[in-house]
């Protein structure tokens, strides 16, 4: 085995009331890629905050390339040659991309000036590497969320670091995107880069990371070369316990029809019918920028139509404002809950009540303050929703309990239909299968579902019927029961026969 590039041994970090690392260990190897797992909170965000000097640890070591090591900062760690895509993007809406991939340290020519040709120039470079269609002169802003993750990643490209830490780098990427991004990490592992692979994809784990390492309540757990596993394992490992039936299915009696969209056109979507019934999870497959979110976005008034029709139990809705969606009985779970959903300085009980304060409000406006604690307290403990009291700030919550809030946020107003759109992104594997039982129990209760997902054994996992979309159309429909991988696939990139 070579000699690892990196070193974390017995990092222990507290803050108050939690240990969020204990002895934890971490090894970077030259020209591999490290697979960093488990579950939400178990430390892996923590220690890579140790590592670039965000945080600084109560006790433990960093060695790099042999020699110990401590980071003042992510300016600092960056300079010595490690560099974090992180999850969150960190980019300015209004530069352009060029300004962005090298903002802090922009290529001057002589007597300082920035010397913006060659600024675009090994920008347009570093873009095309990754195959991304853009001029560097355009603007942020004008990007889509993949496009934007993509300039994340060549920003950290830009500074030819020795470690590269890449935190659930496809969580918003094509699959096209995804497969460039692969060929680049294959380049970077025969250049001797060493790569820390975050991800809850575990299907990427083994396609693209040589070893991995878990962490478990901030502890470490095991390194174990990726070969000698497989997924029933490395789940285990991570959430120290068997998970049977990952995807578990209930049987419910479907009802009638509730919801039913005819030759419905808007943005990014163009005549869409579907019929959706009681006790029903209808499932929508297809690539990014096919028009699954778009069409949510028209059902539930986000966005308005130019021809067809929405109905719900008979009724015709024209809606205009998601408020109007929410008050017909329609609630929409974004797939960018933290852009979209949660407001992350707020309390968890002020995020969970939102949708639902006209319910929970007099005539006058005051807000029932004790039936909503009553509410909130309901769905904390029936979401079983880990957070110290319903006042803990929503951003220092795990991903996967931000996204039960989300959903009980959703909840809370008391839906005909309910929207999940990417509902599991960025959740470890024990608290997906904590929302996966969630979704049965609404199935079982009679609730109508819409469930939008780019996770293929998760949409074939879950649903009763499925519908494809392509370039704005249905381009199939599958009983869940013929349904196949390739089918879906097929009818994504608009070939299904």
């Amino acid at each position: 085995m070579s000699q690892a590039i990196l070193q974390m041994q017995g990092v222990s970090k507290t803050f108050p009331g939690v240990k969020a690392l204990d002895q934890a260990t971490l090894n970077v190897y030259p020209g591999e890629v490290m697979a960093l797992l488990g579950e939400n909170g178990a430390g892996k965000s923590t220690l890579m905050k140790v590592l670039t000097g965000i945080y600084h640890a109560d006790s433990g070591s960093i060695h790099y390339f042999g020699s110990p090591m401590t980071f003042a900062g992510p300016r600092d760690s960056m300079e010595q040659g490690i560099s974090i895509i992180h999850q969150e993007l960190n980019l300015i809406e209004e530069l352009s991309i060029a300004e962005n991939i090298f903002l802090g340290r922009e290529l001057c020519a002589k007597g300082g000036r920035i010397d913006w040709p060659a600024m675009y120039r090994e920008a347009d470079k570093l873009l095309a590497h990754l195959k991304v269609g853009r001029s560097s002169r355009e603007q942020i802003k004008a990007l889509s969320l993949g496009e934007k993750q993509m300039v994340e990643i060549a920003k950290a490209l830009s500074f030819e670091a020795k470690v590269i830490i890449m935190d659930e780098p496809t969580d918003a990427l094509t699959l096209q995107e995804t497969e460039s991004l692969f060929k680049v990490i294959n380049e970077l592992r025969e250049q001797g880069r060493g790569i820390v692979y975050i991800s809850h994809r575990l299907s990427e784990i083994f396609q693209i990371c040589d070893k991995l390492t878990v962490l478990r309540d901030g502890e470490f757990i095991a390194e174990r070369e990726v070969a000698e596993m497989d997924e029933d394992a490395v789940i285990e490992l991570m959430v120290g316990r068997r998970l049977d039936e990952y995807y578990p299915t209930v049987e419910a009696s479907q009802g009638r029809v509730s919801l039913k969209v005819d030759k419905l056109s808007g943005p990014g979507v163009n005549k869409v019918s579907f019929e959706l019934h009681e006790g029903e999870i209808l499932g929508f497959s297809g690539l990014m920028g096919a028009g699954r979110s778009e069409l949510m976005r028209l059902l539930f008034g986000d966005t308005r139509k130019t021809a067809g029709s929405v109905s719900l139990y008979g009724e015709t809705l024209n809606l205009n404002h998601p408020s109007q969606g929410i008050a017909a009985g329609i609630s929409y779970i974004s797939e960018d809950r933290k852009g979209d959903g949660l407001v992350l300085g707020m309390s968890v009980k002020t995020n969970m009540s939102l949708s639902a304060l006209a319910a929970l409000s007099h005539v006058g406006g005051h807000i029932k303050r004790g039936e909503e604690a009553k509410q909130v307290a309901r769905f904390i403990d029936a979401f079983n929703i880990k957070t110290p009291s319903e006042e803990q700030i929503i951003g220092n919550l795990s991903g996967g309990n931000q996204q039960k809030v989300a959903i009980a946020k959703g909840l809370m107003t008391e839906p005909k239909v309910l929207i999940l759109d990417e509902p599991t992104r960025g959740v470890d594997v024990g608290a997906k299968k904590e929302i996966y039982e969630l979704i049965n129990q609404f199935k079982q209760r009679g609730m109508s579902i819409l469930l939008i997902s780019s996770d293929m054994p998760e949409v074939l996992g879950m649903s009763d019927r499925i519908l494809v979309m392509h370039e704005g159309q249905i381009s199939g429909e599958f009983d869940v029961a013929e349904a196949t991988q390739e089918g879906l696939l097929a009818a994504a990139v608009g070939r299904n026969e």
